[in-house]
């Protein structure tokens, strides 16, 4: 007797399908948008462990401090430039049904006459809570965004975000806090630089400056100078002259458990540059460590393309050509003057920050290795 065939046989097998991941919970996620004086920057993220998970952001060139320099205000065009960006953001926003934000304006808008009513522009159009915020909390926000690059034989920190606006500088004594737990110690001055008696290990802040010359205002204030090879090294004499206060400046300190971290759009392009990136990659930039003789040899090749290779070169890109020679000035008189022939890099900033400090205060990153 013939086998009688299996009901089914022959069907098409019933797919199976891998199941939809749940959305994140609306009331976990958190914004953070950096309005500088170049760039409109947002992240919107969930806590993750001691990390964040980013779930969407957005990265605008809107030049909001176009022409400042000279009128001491915010022209209408780059308002406008900047509104239309922000109005992308506040649908994203909206979009994610975000519970716990944070959206702050700095260098640019600490500086024009006219802030205050871009300010109220910006809410009768966008409805976003915008908040100009004093260079010591920028500088703060800076430095707990880099903790989780500090190494555990750090003992003395330089932090050093490039602004388009400003520059700040923040260094961190590490000496009395244990090696494993030094990243942490950076995290907990979310609170303040001076934060109130703890019974953890505290990071001490020496000294912390903020220079009013960025990327955007020391390329305007040198754009009269012709030679390009001398108006690097006119912005970058004037650059160190700016930190002659700095009060470690005029202290010996010593090579060994030395870090410079730097945060900026142009410590992460001259990384990407000494690389030889076709494409950026975050991962391969972010926590990356150049000697002094890499990055000298970038910004060699940079003078050697002039205005015109530059704005051709891929790896520095459309939006920054213009402004990649006062960022090197700035990095190479940094390197100058402190004694580390190692930079590491950071693709982080003010945002990370303020994503870190509104989930620090809020108790929600849990309490392990960063």
């Amino acid at each position: 007797m013939a086998p009688k065939r299996p009901r089914g046989a022959g069907a098409f097998p019933k797919p199976v399908e891998s199941p939809v991941p749940a959305p994140p919970d609306p009331h976990a996620l958190y914004a953070a948008l950096d309005l500088g004086t170049n760039s409109c920057r947002m992240l919107i993220a969930q806590p993750k462990g001691s990390q964040f998970h980013v779930v969407d952001s957005f990265s605008k060139s809107v030049q909001l401090g176009q022409g400042l320099e000279k009128s001491g205000r915010l022209n209408r065009s780059a308002m406008a430039r900047t509104v239309a960006a922000l109005k992308v953001c506040k649908q994203k926003i909206d979009r994610h049904r975000v519970a716990q934000m944070r959206l702050v304006a700095t260098e640019a808008c600490r500086r024009a006459q006219n802030a205050g009513e871009f300010i109220r522009q910006v809410r009768r159009e966008t409805g976003l809570p915008l908040e100009i915020i004093q260079p010591e909390e920028e500088a703060r926000l800076a430095v707990i965004s880099c903790a989780p690059l500090v190494s555990t034989k750090t003992e003395q920190l330089l932090v050093v975000d490039i602004g388009g606006g400003s520059t700040e500088l923040v260094w961190i004594d590490l000496g009395q806090v244990a090696p494993r737990e030094r990243p942490r110690a950076i995290m907990r001055l979310h609170a303040g630089f001076h934060p109130p008696e703890s019974p953890f290990p505290a990071a001490r802040v020496v000294d912390w400056i903020s220079v009013p010359l960025g990327v955007a205002t020391l390329r305007d204030m040198f754009s009269d100078v012709d030679s390009d090879a001398a108006r690097y090294a006119l912005m970058s004499c004037h650059f160190e002259e700016s930190l002659a206060e700095f009060a470690p400046y005029k202290d010996e300190q010593a090579r060994a458990g030395f870090q410079i971290v730097g945060t900026s759009g142009t410590v992460t392009t001259v990384a990407a540059s000494h690389l030889g990136l076709k494409r950026y990659d975050r991962t391969k930039v972010d926590g990356l460590r150049m000697s002094s003789d890499q990055i000298e040899a970038v910004i060699r090749r940079y003078l050697a393309l002039g205005p015109a290779g530059r704005r051709r070169d891929p790896r520095i890109g459309p939006d920054r050509h213009a402004l990649i020679m006062s960022g090197s000035a700035i990095l190479q008189a940094l390197l100058r003057l402190w004694p580390t022939d190692r930079l590491s890099v950071a693709d982080r900033g003010l945002r990370e920050g303020l994503l870190y400090a509104q989930m620090s205060a809020d108790g929600v990153l849990e309490d392990g290795p960063l």
